[in-house]
């Protein structure tokens, strides 16, 4: 570049009302000192921490991560009803890092006007979710799950992520080839994602702000608040339809709406609330006379609707599995003494609810506050019994209070999956201590025994308990008749070595009811050599090989249960 005269550097010429303007007041700027060859003032490298967090092009730029993290949270509960919550999270996280991934290679290439569709297009997913939805059947799982995200998760958070990386450029004064920003910007979003997905989990509950649908609604809101110039009347039918019409929606008109919805199929709603293990409500199957109570894509129970009769003393359970837990008082010998219980997971409280019939004093943890209250509304579930609110593995590990069961009743299956720290060698050592010597547990299983995870629990279970036999709900099927065998396994073991006989039940025991005359009584056992018990027990923090079995048993489950009820009652919550 031709240098400049100096001379016309130093006195500028004078215009027209500067005449009268001292000549040091006018300064070099810094780009014409470097041009002159002379040192600038020395300028900071960098900005520092504080206005950096103080600018507000930064803020918006980490609202935008955490409103997008938020989001997908959010996002997974709303399919967790029509999928399940592990099938539906088995793909999420590659999902998140593949919109981070294509968010940094779109830089610059994206319209000016992109981060104002952020907002309407976050309004209009329930709207998007309640038509995908009407296709799980058809799009199966775990495919369902990912179209379903990849139409309404992934781009908002491709976008979010955009908009964050392009405010942060502006507010760090970085180039848009700086690779850093962005690398910094990735760990926070890593970060806090399991950040927003337990802050999720924790709000989630009764009332619509604490919904699906809610928190949904208030990320979209909080997208207008953070990004300028958003544009807001497209969004305006999406919501009116949510508000109105969409059967996914809490709110007092909307569940009128699903309630019609559900009554071509011969269903109705008596109750749905929003709890911290999923989506609960309790419904009647008008047409088949039974009441069932559902977790998100799974049954917790059901009962059939008979008539009282004086000899009836509880309910008539619809599946097998629950009657079969009762065989536990069944185990020899048999003892005239107060019998005492420890159930640990309620589902409607069918098992419960026979034991406190039989005088048994019943101790009940469950963790979810919803479940018990509709057991006891809908199901009833007798109040005379000892009621713990709270996590079974907090419950467990607390033994100095010295209570010791004659029986206990592991029974925590929901969703597809059971919790896996459940089924520890360390948890089950702490049910190993509260049993009394000639005590006996049942533990209830289910999953696919062809798979590892059978082998794994069975290994585990087995190394705690000396004395243990395994029945199935129903007869195995024929040898190449199914590609999978998924079951409820029921463990019967004692803390002792003596062998696991059964006595022959009387009429008292039935208490009046079909299903456990027919059913209570175990028939289809499992030979010990099915298992493969060269496999490792399972330890606590140690669970990731069986819960990537239980996800393939999950979707098993999930198609099992679309067996069960209407593909609408899923789909429409």
């Amino acid at each position: 570049m031709a240098r400049r005269n100096n001379k016309s550097q130093s006195f500028p010429s004078h215009k027209k009302g500067h005449a009268d303007r001292p000549a040091q007041s006018i300064q070099p700027s810094a780009a014409a000192a470097v041009e002159q060859g002379s040192a600038p003032a020395e300028v900071p490298a960098s900005k520092s921490l504080l206005s950096l967090v103080t600018n507000i092009k930064t803020q918006r730029a980490l609202q935008l991560i955490l409103l997008a993290c938020t989001q997908a949270a959010v996002s997974q509960l709303n399919l967790s009803p029509v999928y399940g919550a592990v099938p539906s999270a088995l793909y999420h996280r590659y999902g998140l890092t593949g919109a981070f991934l294509l968010a940094f290679l779109l830089r610059g290439y994206l319209p000016p006007w992109i981060g104002q569709a952020i907002t309407p297009f976050c309004f209009w997913i329930p709207l998007i979710h309640f038509f995908l939805f009407k296709l799980s059947a058809t799009l199966g799982n775990p495919l369902g799950p990912i179209v379903t995200e990849c139409l309404t998760c992934f781009p908002l958070i491709t976008v979010s992520v955009y908009m964050a990386m392009e405010f942060l450029e502006q507010g760090t004064g970085s180039q848009q080839g700086d690779t850093f920003p962005s690398m910094g910007l990735f760990v926070l979003f890593t970060i806090m994602q399991r950040v927003c997905k337990a802050l999720v989990a924790a709000v989630t509950g009764p009332g619509f702000l604490r919904s699906r649908i809610g928190m949904q609604l208030m990320i979209a809101s909080l997208y207008g608040m953070v990004l300028p110039k958003s544009v807001i009347w497209p969004s305006l039918p999406s919501v009116a339809f949510t508000m109105v019409a969409n059967p996914h929606c809490s709110l007092s008109r909307t569940t009128e709406v699903l309630n019609n919805t559900l009554a071509l199929d011969g269903y109705t709603l008596l109750e749905r609330k929003e709890s911290i293990t999923g989506y609960i409500s309790v419904l009647d199957d008008t047409r088949r006379g039974l009441r069932v109570m559902r977790c998100d894509h799974s049954l917790l129970g059901g009962e059939w609707s008979m008539p009282t009769k004086p000899w009836r003393r509880v309910g008539e359970p619809i599946y097998a599995i629950f009657t079969m837990l009762e065989a536990v008082r069944l185990v020899e010998p048999a003892s005239a003494s107060q019998k005492s219980l420890l159930n640990i997971g309620l589902g409607i409280g069918t098992a419960p609810s026979a034991m406190i019939a039989h005088g048994v004093d019943t101790t009940i943890v469950e963790i979810d506050p919803v479940v018990h209250e509709f057991a006891t509304k809908y199901f009833a579930l007798p109040v005379n019994h000892t009621y713990y609110m709270g996590d079974a593995l907090a419950f467990a590990a607390n033994t100095s209070s010295g209570a010791s069961y004659d029986y206990i009743i592991h029974d925590v299956f929901t969703g597809g999956a059971e919790p896996a720290e459940l089924f520890t060698m360390e948890f089950l050592t702490g049910l190993h201590t509260l049993l009394k010597p000639e005590g006996v547990i049942a533990i209830n299983y289910a999953g696919d025994i062809a798979m590892p995870a059978a082998s794994i629990i069975y290994r585990t279970i087995t190394s705690v308990f000396p004395s243990c036999r395994v029945y199935r709900e129903d007869e195995a099927p024929a040898p190449g008749v199914k590609p999978d065998d998924f079951t409820n396994m029921v463990f019967f073991c004692r803390k002792n070595d003596r062998p696991i006989t059964f006595r022959k039940p009387t009429e008292a025991d039935f208490l009046g009811s079909g299903a456990r005359r027919e059913y209570m009584l175990p028939h289809h056992e499992i030979a010990p050599e099915i298992f493969d018990t060269s496999v490792e027990v399972l330890r606590s923090g140690k669970t990731k090989e069986i819960e990537k079995w239980q996800a393939q048993s999950a979707i098993g489950h999930w198609k099992v249960m679309r067996t069960v009820l209407p593909d609408a009652i899923w789909e429409n919550w």
